[in-house]
């Protein structure tokens, strides 16, 4: 009897410092929560001239293409040393021939200290081309890429900010068959 009530004492002390040994991942970072953040990016997209997937016929040798600015925002689920997340983007052509694109992606992916993310990712995707001028359609197709994102401490620049609050990103992505290429990069501010 006595054995057992030790073991009822002793189970009830150490289940408590198990629970709260899993706030945390190996290297310390936080285990579970919200991770909201938003950023800027920047990149270029180009289009195959081949019909289908959403993107207009051009004739070949005539792609669509052009520079992009581009603005997200999203929310990270940390799950230990993962993580899944949601992100709406909405981006300006500056140069060439597309005038807006907006999009959603759920994402998933490895976590790497507070810091460090790498991830795929896959979503809906619009474009609207300056091309054919200021009434014509949107184009969607599913969109899907892989990208990372790490901290100014990452490569050395611990001083830059205070708290680990900014991260670096780059990204590749396309749309239905490979049918574009869509290299952005950019900065990151979660909260």
């Amino acid at each position: 009897m006595k054995t057992l009530l030790l073991a009822a004492v002793a189970a009830a002390f150490l289940l408590p410092g198990a629970a709260q040994a899993q706030d945390t991942t190996s290297d310390g970072s936080r285990a579970f929560g919200i991770d909201p953040y938003v950023g800027v990016m920047g990149g270029y997209e180009g289009f195959e001239s081949d019909p289908g997937h959403g993107i207009p016929y051009n004739a070949p040798g005539n792609r669509l293409k052009g520079g992009l600015v581009e603005g997200v925002a999203g929310v990270n689920v940390p799950l230990g040393a993962f993580f899944v997340g949601v992100e709406g983007n909405a981006a300006k052509g500056f140069s060439g021939d597309i005038d807006w694109e907006y999009g959603v992606h759920g994402r998933a992916g490895v976590r790497a200290g507070e810091t460090g993310l790498v991830y795929g990712k896959v979503g809906y995707q619009w474009v609207n081309f300056d091309r054919y001028g200021s009434n014509s359609g949107d184009y969607g197709r599913i969109s899907y890429g892989i990208g990372g994102e790490f901290g100014p401490s990452a490569i050395g620049l611990d001083g830059l900010v205070k708290k680990e609050g900014v991260r670096f990103r780059a990204e590749i992505s396309t749309r239905g068959d490979f049918e574009t290429v869509r290299p952005m990069a950019g900065v990151i501010a979660h909260f």
